[in-house]
């Protein structure tokens, strides 16, 4: 491709390349970036220029290139070691992926959020797996890479997130989980098995107890026994649950017809931990109505909170974690999801050490935090504007989180020297109160914030980098990078 026209510095080497004659490659004119094709430009939108068509990155032209490029298309990832990398702002994934080139291992998800934060953010499912992949493109990231259609609770959700091209669906039966049936008395108990969708669970309360009752399930060093407490509360907490979950596998079994996808089942945006012998009930019922998946998050034992590390106590944690593993190995296999995973670096080495390969680390949060910390650095003023916006909405905004900062407690910005910005980021209160304020912050001061991050695009690059290689290192075989 024939790029000696251009100005030094405006073109992403890393994105040139070439198929079937045609020239394809990325560059910056005017602080906008632009697509430039040089040949067949059949299907793209754009203007020509000599030999070169410019073409905006638009919806259009991204589903164009994609059906050029086959690296450009996500792809299920099966499974393998992985780690999704949610990006609110669309412009995280070169970090992303400079973390996993530095790193290796772990297979990347780069497309990954959820209803909630595209509705916090103004961006759709499809906006998000474009600008995922325009990152792909500027990187020059050949292998493969999947999209999660993150959180979903509806069948609408579903379809939203085919129709954009997703290859990995997380479902989410939180809202089905009955909370009140971790510590219910035996008759009230009854009375909520006996109220389960049985015709939609195909099964009745007398085979349940048949399945479970009288018998022990041994895996491999451990032995699992249900009375009859342990699996009424099992199945009055998790039946509607796994019903929802079976209704909504088959709802995308028949929308995805003969494209081949992946499915996360996640209940861990839930009040109560899944216990070992939960996990067992939830995955056993699963695969009695014909679902398949790739990863189960659990809800773990202790607190995940968002932006900051595990709290709990560690020996409690990792010998639940021990046979939440011994179960994934056993019934699948399927790999642990860690949700809320971001920056959770206590809890790591336990995952490295009994989940081993079976593993999927969910990260969301933290790369948004990350662009402050660059913004913090490169606009200092901005940063100090979102983080006064930011301690003014924490109240609201934090309302549907498993947060506990206390606002008091964090620096207001205009007593910080610039030097001391991105400490707050540091700081526990101060990453809860940036995280969960990120919807109001990106409508308020989204312009800006976009703005000044692309213009100060390698600092932002360098700061996930960074960030990332963190979180992936304590998963790798051989420790050094």
């Amino acid at each position: 491709m024939n790029l000696e026209r251009f100005p030094a510095g405006s073109v992403y080497p890393r994105s040139v390349t070439e198929v079937d004659g045609t020239g394809f490659a990325l560059v910056r004119r005017d602080g906008a970036k632009l697509l430039v094709v040089q040949g067949n430009a059949d299907g793209f939108q754009g203007e020509w220029e000599g030999e070169h068509c410019f073409c905006p990155m638009s919806p259009a032209n991204a589903t164009v290139l994609r059906q050029r490029l086959a690296w450009l298309r996500p792809q299920p990832l099966g499974v393998s070691k992985s780690a999704g990398c949610g990006d609110r702002l669309g412009l995280a994934t070169p970090g992303h992926i400079r973390a996993f080139r530095r790193t290796g291992e772990l297979a990347p998800i780069f497309a990954q959020q959820s209803m909630r934060e595209n509705a916090r953010t103004g961006r759709s499912p499809q906006q998000v797996l474009d600008d995922a992949m325009w990152g792909v493109f500027q990187e020059g990231w050949h292998e493969a890479w999947g999209a999660d259609a993150d959180h979903l609770k509806t069948t609408a959700d579903i379809d939203l997130c085919v129709k954009a091209g997703y290859t990995f669906y997380t479902i989410d039966p939180g809202d089905h989980v009955d909370n009140e049936a971790h510590v219910a008395a035996k008759e009230l108990l009854d009375s909520k098995v006996q109220s389960l969708p049985w015709d939609v669970l195909d099964d009745s309360p007398e085979s349940l107890r048949g399945r479970y009752l009288s018998t022990q399930f041994e895996l491999e060093e451990m032995e699992l026994v249900f009375d009859d407490i342990s699996l009424a509360r099992a199945a009055a907490k998790y039946g509607g649950a796994i019903a929802h979950t079976g209704e909504m596998y088959r709802h995308l079994v028949a929308r995805m017809g003969s494209r081949v996808f992946e499915l996360e089942v996640s209940v861990d945006e839930t009040e109560t931990p899944t216990s070992p012998l939960e996990h067992y009930f939830v995955a056993s019922e699963l695969s009695r109505l014909g679902v398949q998946w790739v990863s189960l998050a659990p809800r773990y034992v202790g607190r995940f909170e968002k932006g900051v590390d595990y709290i709990g106590d560690l020996a409690e944690f990792d010998a639940a974690l021990a046979q939440h593993a011994a179960i994934s190995r056993a019934l699948g296999p399927y790999k642990l999801s860690i949700h809320s995973g971001s920056d959770k670096f206590r809890v790591y080495p336990s995952f490295a050490r009994h989940a081993g390969a079976l593993v999927h680390l969910k990260t969301a949060g933290t790369s948004y935090l990350e662009a402050l910390r660059a913004l913090a650095e490169a606009e200092p003023d901005l940063f100090r504007s979102v983080l006064s916006y930011a301690l003014e909405r924490y109240a609201e905004d934090s309302a549907t989180y498993h947060v506990s900062a206390d606002p008091g407690k964090v620096p207001l910005p205009e007593s910080l020297p610039t030097e001391q910005l991105a400490g707050v980021l540091d700081l526990f209160d101060g990453r809860q109160v940036l995280h969960v304020t990120f919807g109001s912050v990106v409508v308020r001061f989204g312009a800006r914030l976009m703005a000044a991050l692309e213009e100060n695009e390698e600092v932002h690059y360098r700061a996930l980098e960074r960030h990332f290689i963190r979180h992936f290192e304590p998963f790798l075989r051989h420790k050094g990078v």
